[in-house]
């Protein structure tokens, strides 16, 4: 039987503490047999779980005994981990055992030094917190969960159910995971990643020279927009344009423009019942085809997808 030890820290975020119980709790084998056991082990006698208080059966010794070790967030991510933690983190993955986050998790295992040069992701609203803290690390905010192989990491909520029916897969096959999957109430997989979930900063909340123009775009995104049309606009050369944007976005206009014109097609796939090729042209694409390529290629999902998300979730 495969060990999982899920790590309970204080302040450790109790919707991350119990995916990996519940998941892996309902693992069955052939024969109704449990495919995993589950320890809790936590740092000291009682751990704080935002409102809740936890006394766990296990301390630290007990990661010694694992297969998996997943380490759930905690509110405050950039909260010091306790010395007792990392040592115990390194010693494991020196002996191979495979180690994993859930949501902000990962910031427990960049402390270790176990994601250095590594690709990883967590939840992106700690994506920037987490690049200043932890610039060796290849952070994909982007993703649901990266498997690298021993350390796997994945975002936030949800996303760790996702991440734990993969290991469960890896573990003991399809046929396996798509009953845990059932009993979970969650599909075995989902498309897309986080990218469909993430606010993109507008005009007003980003510091920049270029407030005016970047405005200016997104009150006649609707139009059929063109690279010398925005710089004639800005008064200035589509070189100096080129540049501008660059140095202060990270990505050119015509980039800019395609993610302002998706951010308002998200808007109007979550609230109106317009077709797909009615909101292409409300956005200023003039290709149906092109939207629905721009669309999947920032948000990670096809439009219909997105609709079925998050029609009338208030997102």
């Amino acid at each position: 039987m495969h060990t999982a030890a899920v790590l309970a820290m204080p302040d450790t975020i109790a919707f991350d503490l119990s995916t990996p119980v519940e998941v892996f709790g309902r693992v069955r084998l052939p024969g109704d047999r449990p495919g995993y056991r589950v320890l809790i082990c936590a740092t000291e006698p009682v751990v704080t779980a935002g409102p809740l208080r936890l006394s766990a059966d296990h301390g630290l010794d007990a990661l010694t005994r694992a297969d998996t070790i997943v380490v759930p967030g905690r509110n405050d991510p950039l909260a010091p981990t306790p010395g007792a933690v990392l040592d115990a983190l390194r010693d494991a993955a020196a002996t191979g055992t495979r180690i994993v986050s859930i949501c902000v998790g990962a910031f427990t295992l960049a402390a270790a030094g176990l994601l250095d040069g590594r690709r990883a992701t967590t939840h992106w609203t700690a994506a920037e917190q987490f690049r200043n803290a932890f610039p060796t690390v290849e952070l994909d905010p982007d993703v649901l969960y990266v498997d690298t192989g021993q350390v796997v990491t994945s975002a936030g909520a949800t996303a760790g159910v996702d991440m734990c029916l993969h290991l469960v897969h890896r573990d003991y096959g399809a046929a396996v995971a798509a009953d845990a999957a059932r009993l979970t109430v969650a599909p075995l997989h989902r498309d897309g990643g986080q990218a469909q979930f993430i606010r993109r900063k507008t005009p007003g909340r980003l510091a920049t020279g270029l407030g005016h123009i970047l405005g200016w775009i997104e009150e006649n995104l609707h139009q059929d927009l063109t690279l010398d049309d925005l710089a004639s606009h800005a008064a200035m050369s589509i070189r100096t344009l080129n540049r501008r944007f660059h140095d202060e976005t990270g990505q050119t206009p015509m980039q800019w423009l395609n993610a302002v014109r998706v951010r308002r097609a998200q808007e109007l796939l979550e609230t109106t019942d317009h077709g797909i090729d009615r909101i292409a042209h409300q956005v200023g694409f003039t290709s149906p085809t092109n939207f629905r390529t721009q669309f999947k290629r920032i948000s990670g999902v096809a439009p219909r997808a997105y609709r079925s998300t998050f029609r009338d979730s208030g997102s």
